[in-house]
């Protein structure tokens, strides 16, 4: 037996009913929120092919708008149908997990719930997580060599140099709590090897079959020279005595 009164059901039901006529109002009135058009309706262009992608940023972002509305009106107006066959059959009322009975004050409030409000889905937040996550992990996935003790170049390199260029962020949403400058939000912006396991690794360069091999007379190259770990007559361009000498 329903722990509801007569009463408070048949306001319910109403309340459900008008709920229902309105959500299919809506759902007629609306053409399902231009689901049935194309991008070509509302463009006015034949083709979006040879437009840049940013020039249908808008027409994306209303369709995604439209699909979100579409489903949401669709899930709850099959809430409000189980809600008014449950009546029917006499078990509108009662939790579909657990069973026990659900407060008129909560159905007031939402007449179409099927829950509790201890096994009400919303308030278990879920722990699944993107299968993307599993392919990526360690960070930058298969590309990371620091798992392996290998200090080649890997993905997190390649990452530092493209940072290096700058990102959106700034340094109040840097990951780092102290940082007070664009500078200082690389990765390993501390790092003075450019991101290259060793120093000389900034200037010495091959061509595609390493039987030529080349200098590059960078800042590098200079302090490296500078420090006495390396001598000039090294590079085989070296400027000859009666040649100028400056590096360029």
């Amino acid at each position: 037996m329903s722990h509801l009164t007569q009463e408070q059901i048949r306001r319910l039901k109403q309340r459900l009913m008008e709920r229902k006529a309105e959500l299919e109002s809506r759902m007629v009135h609306n053409d399902q929120h231009g689901m049935g058009e194309s991008e070509r309706d509302y463009t006015g262009e034949l083709s979006h092919i040879d437009n840049h992608p940013g020039d249908l940023a808008t027409e994306v972002y209303e369709r995604e708008k439209d699909l979100a509305l579409q489903d949401r009106m669709d899930l709850e107006l099959q809430r409000v149908i189980f809600s008014l066959e449950a009546i029917h059959h006499g078990r509108y009322g009662t939790c579909i997990i657990c069973g026990e009975a659900i407060p008129y004050e909560r159905l007031e409030a939402v007449p179409d719930t099927q829950y509790c409000l201890k096994d009400n889905p919303r308030q278990n937040p879920s722990h699944d997580r993107p299968v993307e996550e599993e392919f990526l992990h360690p960070p930058f996935g298969r590309s990371s060599l620091d798992e392996h003790e290998y200090s080649g170049f890997d993905g997190e390199d390649a990452w530092q140099i493209v940072e290096s260029w700058g990102n959106s962020n700034s340094p109040a949403l840097a990951e780092g709590n102290n940082i007070d400058s664009y500078n200082e939000m690389d990765i390993e912006h501390e790092d003075d090897q450019g991101g290259f396991v060793e120093v000389y690794e900034n200037f010495v360069a091959t061509n595609i079959d390493g039987t030529d091999v080349f200098f590059v007379r960078s800042p590098q190259y200079v302090e490296y020279i500078q420090r006495g770990e390396g001598s000039f007559l090294l590079d085989p361009n070296v400027p000859g005595e009666d040649d100028d000498d400056t590096l360029i």
